[in-house]
């Protein structure tokens, strides 16, 4: 059936039509924006580098922002970030005035306790920006422990440092343990990942299993590293770091289908890295304004520089792409998702 060539002056008017209203639309966004001042609410503590990134980002996302308001960092830590995950679902604005940078771990926390009483939010209803930088972590060993490649991890018992259970320093060794016959005896109760990394150059503990491998965190392990104290067994993540071309993923260790697809499912908060979001039920102009921001701000030249003088690496990820990675992690099977939670937990 051809289309009678009267349409075509209808399609022509009904698009004209529609002009008014989405520029009306746009209008909107920017007279709501202007003058105003968002509030960009951290996970993290002051200095570490989820609050350098969301600093980063304050600093450069407002110019693409209809209205060009100003954003303001609030620091808001506890709980291995749920404390502010519950805080942006629960309480804070749900009119694009707040924003969120939580912790890459946050997201999977309903998965892997489904029942978990402390946790408020639903990752799913909240709208992701994006994410400034995907993570890849490191198994860092002494030499002097007796484990020297990957297959010495499955002949020898290791201790490693870590923070508190629930951490990715303790998850992703239990990960490895049960997956590819990894023997890492995991000792928790550190103060953070400085204090974790201490601990190996100490000798306190035999290793440390790196959630994320910032420019800070580099900087201290490279001298035991170039000394030979220290070296780089595994890379935690779904690619391999540009730096250790020759070291293999946790990905690349096990055959056996189930395994990999575990660690893919585990690996989802290394792509998500230093995610960024807004609250539940934000207006759809608005999210759709501050996610193209968001977007726009990633390519910013001036932004970049920063970065780059910061030592702070780049690598985004769309939130689309978040959004779509946590669909299919609370959608695996069930039986699936059972034996990973009794891996994790």
């Amino acid at each position: 059936m051809t289309r009678s060539w009267k349409s075509a002056p209808l399609l022509a008017t009904l698009g004209l039509a529609l002009l008014p209203a989405q520029i009306a639309r746009a209008d909107a966004v920017t007279d709501f924006y202007a003058g105003k001042r968002l509030t960009l609410i951290t996970s993290a503590s002051t200095g570490g580098g989820y609050d350098q990134y969301a600093r980063l980002l304050a600093q450069h996302m407002p110019k693409y922002i209809p209205g060009a308001p100003n954003i303001i960092v609030q620091n808001m830590p506890g709980a291995e970030g749920i404390k502010a995950a519950n805080y942006l679902s629960e309480i804070a604005p749900r009119d694009g005035t707040s924003l969120g940078g939580l912790q890459r771990n946050t997201a999977l926390a309903r998965f892997y306790q489904p029942q978990g009483t402390t946790i408020q939010f639903d990752v799913q209803k909240f709208t992701w920006l994006g994410s400034m930088q995907q993570e890849i972590g490191l198994l860092l060993v002494r030499p002097a422990s007796g484990v020297t490649d990957v297959t010495g991890l499955k002949t020898k018992e290791i201790t490693a440092s870590s923070t508190s259970r629930n951490s990715p320093a303790s998850i992703y060794p239990r990960l490895l343990n049960a997956l590819y016959g990894a023997k890492i005896r995991v000792i928790e109760g550190y103060g953070g990942s400085q204090e974790s990394l201490l601990a190996l150059e100490r000798g306190e503990a035999d290793s440390h299993v790196s959630g994320g491998s910032s420019a800070a965190f580099r900087a201290r392990y490279r001298p035991w590293e170039k000394a030979g104290t220290v070296k780089v067994l595994l890379q935690i993540g779904m690619e391999r770091d540009r730096e250790y071309p020759n070291i293999p993923t946790a990905l690349e260790i096990v055959d056996n289908p189930e395994a990999k697809r575990i660690f893919e499912i585990a690996f989802v908060e290394q792509v998500m890295g230093r995610p960024f979001m807004l609250p539940p039920d934000v207006p759809k102009d608005r999210s759709n304004a501050l996610r193209k921001a968001f977007d726009e701000a990633m390519k910013d030249k001036d932004l970049i520089v920063d970065a780059d003088k910061r030592g702070m690496e780049l690598d985004p990820v769309g939130g689309a792409r978040i959004a779509e990675l946590l669909d299919l992690v609370y959608n695996t099977p069930p039986a699936l998702a059972e034996r990973i939670r009794q891996i994790v937990k």
